[in-house]
């Protein structure tokens, strides 16, 4: 059903690099210059009407939204709030015996970027054939605005799918997208009519990383920021919308990351979170703290596995004035308590809470989330948010009748593994690596599984499941368990 996962090397127990903060003082701020500001072009013209495409299969319109729903559009990594929780009420408290009902699917390509929705308008952003393409879909028929697509080079050195990894962001009227071999766009969101682009590799000189560039862009305080992650800095970088023009750069001592920037307020202040760290030799990276109004870090605090083939990719968890950062190569997750001068102390430690790419999500006191690299050693956790004491941990499995494509059956133990959170409706709805859509009560006492149904027969499900107006949209990144082809899938989550 899947590629068998990479054998990697046993962890070690943590960094000892992550034990030690540096605070960068005013003075030792860098001033970065934009090494090639891109041209902006007219991106006008008349808005292409949607239209059936043969990617498309549209099943049937989905119920009327109930009476007093709350919904709300989801146009950046993580949602509108940037933590894995959705403000969505009146959804399905119960699936029908064969899963929720499907509204429309879409043919994709490959890649592990989430969609994205504004204004009922989808961006789906995939690797067709030797293109990147950014799709532009009716959220609620998937009929096809337009395609604004550019060829790539881009292979995967493990084995894994050659499309990009970072999920776009929409502003208004436009659409910010960073491809795998580091193509930044900027789109017409109505008429799909670029607005300016630059190559993030060339412009600042940058190494391929590991699965290559994956963190999403952040727009925030009227920029785009980027974990840029250039040599000897910029690492982290703010460009202005309208121009594709660098604004500002801090940092340089890390690489580009896999975890996507977060907007926070601490003790009543601005600030953008982002977690550094990608390939290098040594390994480095770690949290930083930057006010977005002028690229000045606040701090720096290293945190890392210190294993080359380690990556920080899960996203800084904001908890009042406290910030939690975790990895799964053998460092696992601190929560670091942020003083009024903004200087950061450590909290705890807990090795054993090593989150892949998956954000945890903090509920009450106790903090959720999947420790591991998976599948087999993915596990739910529980941790005590004020001590880092684990309270409970879990690996939910269960059996399948696996149907054969010679019509035979086979009995197989699956199970959540590396699956991914959304806090929505007052209770977790989980994501499934091998596409599971399970609704959970999370709680100290345990987990309770309320509800589970099987979607579709796939690995690699690990695209953030999204839900917008009631509709929940899931990307297959995979071949079905009969070679199905890879799609996302838009299912009706309404409530009667």
């Amino acid at each position: 059903m899947t590629r068998a996962p990479i054998n990697w090397i046993t962890a070690v127990a943590f960094s000892a690099v992550a034990l030690f903060v540096h605070v960068s003082p005013a003075l030792a701020q860098r001033a970065f210059v934009d090494p090639a500001p891109p041209a902006v072009v007219d991106a006008g013209g008349v808005d292409p009407a949607a239209v059936a495409t043969p990617e498309l299969t549209f099943r049937a319109a989905p119920k009327p939204l109930p009476a007093g729903a709350a919904v709300s559009d989801w146009p950046c990594f993580l949602g509108p709030a940037h933590n894995g929780f959705s403000t969505e009420t009146k959804l399905l408290q119960k699936f029908p015996a064969n899963g929720p009902a499907v509204v429309w699917e879409y043919k994709k390509g490959e890649g592990y970027a989430q969609p994205v929705i504004s204004n009922n308008r989808l961006i789906l952003f995939h690797r067709v054939g030797d293109d990147e393409a950014i799709d532009c879909l009716d959220a609620f028929t998937g009929k096809r605005f337009w395609r604004n697509s550019y060829p790539t080079h881009y292979v995967d050195r493990y084995g894994y799918c050659n499309g990009p990894r970072s999920t776009p962001a929409i502003e208004g009227d436009w659409v910010y997208s960073i491809g795998a071999e580091g193509e930044f766009r900027c789109v017409n969101l109505k008429t799909g009519k670029l607005r300016w682009r630059r190559s993030l590799l060339a412009d600042f000189k940058l190494q391929q990383n590991f699965f290559g560039t994956g963190a999403s862009p952040l727009i925030d305080s009227g920029l785009v920021i980027v974990n840029v992650g250039a040599p000897h800095g910029p690492c982290v970088a703010a460009f202005d919308p309208a121009t594709g023009k660098m604004v500002w750069g801090a940092g340089d001592q890390w690489g580009p990351s896999y975890a996507t920037p977060v907007p926070a307020t601490l003790h009543g202040k601005h600030r953008v979170l982002v977690f550094a760290g990608g390939e290098s030799r040594p390994p480095t990276g770690g949290l930083m703290c930057i006010d977005p109004a002028n690229g000045h870090v606040d701090f720096t605090f290293p945190w890392r596995g210190n294993r080359r083939e380690s990556v920080n990719a899960s996203s800084p968890v904001v908890i009042d004035n406290a910030v939690f950062i975790s990895e799964c190569y053998g460092t696992g997750g601190t929560l670091l308590d942020i003083d009024d001068h903004f200087l950061p102390k450590q909290r705890w430690i807990n090795p054993s809470f090593g989150t892949h790419f998956m954000t945890a999500i903090p509920k009450a006191g106790y903090l959720y989330g999947v420790d591991g690299h998976g599948p087999e050693d993915a596990f739910l956790c529980c941790i005590d948010q004020k001590t880092g004491k684990e309270i409970w941990r879990k690996q939910p499995e269960w059996e399948e009748q696996l149907s054969l494509r010679n019509g035979g059956q086979r009995k197989i133990t699956l199970g959540t593994y590396r699956c991914n959170l959304l806090m929505i409706d007052g209770r977790c709805l989980c994501l499934g690596e091998f596409g599971h859509l399970l609704w959970l009560d999370l709680n100290p006492q345990g987990y309770k599984e309320l509800d589970r149904t099987w979607l579709f027969p796939a690995g690699e499900t690990w695209t953030p499941p999204v839900v917008s107006q009631g509709l929940l949209y899931v990307c297959q990144n995979a071949l079905g368990s009969h070679r199905e082809p890879m799609r996302m899938v838009c299912y009706d989550l309404r409530g009667s």
